[in-house]
């Protein structure tokens, strides 16, 4: 797409709200962020619970301590993960370099794929210790419905990051097939106040007094004439 490098125009143009949240990754992001957010809430406030004649809180999920502490660490690493995606997509159209747009691209392509295996381990893993758990453990069903929401909400997160990892890959294609945005592509923002100079080539003639493109020696006649007052001495 010609004046696209990587999915954002060039550089210096300024920075509009409305196209941002409407572009489909942007959406993705925010979906994203508020999932992450909401399995770490689900976990963090009612993801431990006891017995009635117990003090100490266990995991709802079997009792297993890793379930929920995989559950709010990834949690949390996503939701801030998100925010700094989004803060990049805002300085995206501030990049000149197309370099260094690829590798802002590329991080995002690997960096979404990892996340959405990242929350389908932890979708098989969630779902299985909440089928395991024993009812005994929680007779009276407490953070039942947190449970299952930071399973479902897990199970949505694979597709909002591995739709953020397709959106990427389709933005590096873009960018690399276009030839406008080639490895010596120089942004105009940057070339503005460098006017280019023309090279001198020896194939330049030089204005001489003839006016035929080479200089001339004159004779000796005509160099030293009588009406100087100048007179040749013979000897």
């Amino acid at each position: 797409m010609e004046g696209m490098a990587y999915g954002a125009g060039k550089a210096g143009g300024a920075f509009d709200p409305i196209t941002f949240f409407q572009q489909p990754h942007t959406v993705l992001r925010m979906v994203s962020w508020l999932f992450s957010l909401v399995i770490f809430g689900c976990i963090a406030n009612e993801g431990y619970v006891n017995r009635p004649d117990e003090v100490v809180e266990y995991c709802v999920y079997n009792r297993n301590q890793n379930a929920c502490n995989y559950a709010v660490g990834m949690g949390t690493l996503a939701f801030l993960c998100c925010m700094a995606f989004l803060a990049l997509d805002v300085y995206f159209p501030q990049i000149s370099s197309v370099k260094d747009r690829k590798k802002a691209v590329l991080a995002d392509v690997g960096i979404s794929a990892f996340w959405s295996f990242v929350w389908f381990v932890g979708f098989c893993f969630l779902a299985n210790q909440w089928q395991v758990a024993k009812l005994e453990d929680n007779p009276l069903k407490e953070g039942a419905d947190a449970a299952r929401a930071a399973i479902t909400f897990a199970f949505f997160s694979i597709f909002t990051w591995a739709g953020q990892a397709f959106l990427a890959f389709q933005r590096y294609k873009l960018g690399a097939d276009s030839a406008l945005f080639s490895q010596d592509y120089t942004d105009p923002s940057q070339d503005a106040a460098a006017a280019p100079y023309s090279a001198f080539t020896s194939g330049d003639d030089l204005e001489s007094p003839g006016g035929t493109g080479s200089y001339q020696q004159p004779s000796g006649d005509g160099a030293f004439d009588g009406s100087a007052g100048y007179q040749r001495q013979d000897y």
